[in-house]
Order: C-alpha cells, then sequence, then structure tokens
C-alpha cells in the first residue's frame, strides 16, 4: 500500500496544475488491472487530467475517463512523442506507466516534471524524474 498513498499524495499536492498520465501500450504482457486501477485513481483525484496512449507513437489523448484501452504485442515504445506533447502543450506533471525500456531522443528537452509508473518488481535507472514502482 506504499505506493498507492505516495501516489495520492503526489496527485493532492498538484491540484490545479495540469496532469497528463501516460500509458506505454507497446505490450499486453503487463497488469492491465493495476493500470486500470491507477487509471480509476487519477479520474477521481485529478478528473481534469488527461489520459494518454502511447507506445512507438501517441495512439489516443482523451480525459482520464477514458476506461478503454488498446495494448499491442510489437514491444516498440518510444518516449519521444509523448514528452514533446507534454511540452507544447504546457503539461506540469506527466506521470507515465512503462517499463521503462522505450527509448527517446538524446537531444529531447524534458522542463515539466516526469513520474515514471514501473508496474514490475525490477526498477530500471530513469533516465529523468523520479521512479515509483508500483507493483
Amino acid at each position: 500500500m506504499k505506493w498507492q498513498k505516495q501516489l495520492l499524495s503526489k496527485l493532492k499536492q498538484r491540484d490545479g496544475k495540469k496532469i497528463a498520465l501516460a500509458i506505454d501500450t507497446s505490450t499486453n504482457q503487463t497488469n492491465t488491472l493495476l493500470i486500470q486501477n491507477i487509471v480509476k485513481l487519477f479520474g477521481e483525484v485529478t478528473p481534469n487530467a488527461l489520459l494518454v496512449q502511447a507506445d512507438f507513437k501517441i495512439r489516443s489523448i482523451t480525459p482520464i475517463k477514458e476506461d478503454k484501452i488498446t495494448y499491442y504485442t510489437h514491444g516498440k515504445s518510444s518516449y519521444t512523442e509523448v514528452l514533446e506533447w507534454g511540452e507544447k502543450e504546457k503539461i506540469d506533471t506527466l506521470f507515465y506507466i512503462t517499463d521503462v525500456t522505450g527509448y527517446f531522443y538524446d537531444e529531447l528537452q524534458v522542463n515539466n516534471e516526469v513520474f515514471w509508473l514501473v508496474p514490475d518488481e525490477f526498477v530500471p535507472k530513469v533516465p529523468f524524474g523520479k521512479a515509483i514502482r508500483v507493483a
């Protein structure tokens, strides 16, 4: 329960900020029930947040109440497009559910706050921002 309290606290601290939750949909080997519960938490605590579904490209951007998440099996993931979108849309805090095995352009300038929500026992080193294990 520790990560749930940590995530809830982070969301409450950012009340009134522009928040997005991105989901890496490049694989269906993730705990989909866990991801649904995280989306539900965001919907209850930050109803104005946006839900971004992406793998090697952005597949959809919808209000957080979106409950249909489509997963793919190719395993290819790039964070570049989502991170660039976040900068362009002036997202204050981006939460990204991923195993952190995707890639992004090294030259990419990320100025917004990023939390990597890792749904796995193993949490790799994140390129920037802060990792939170949600497994």
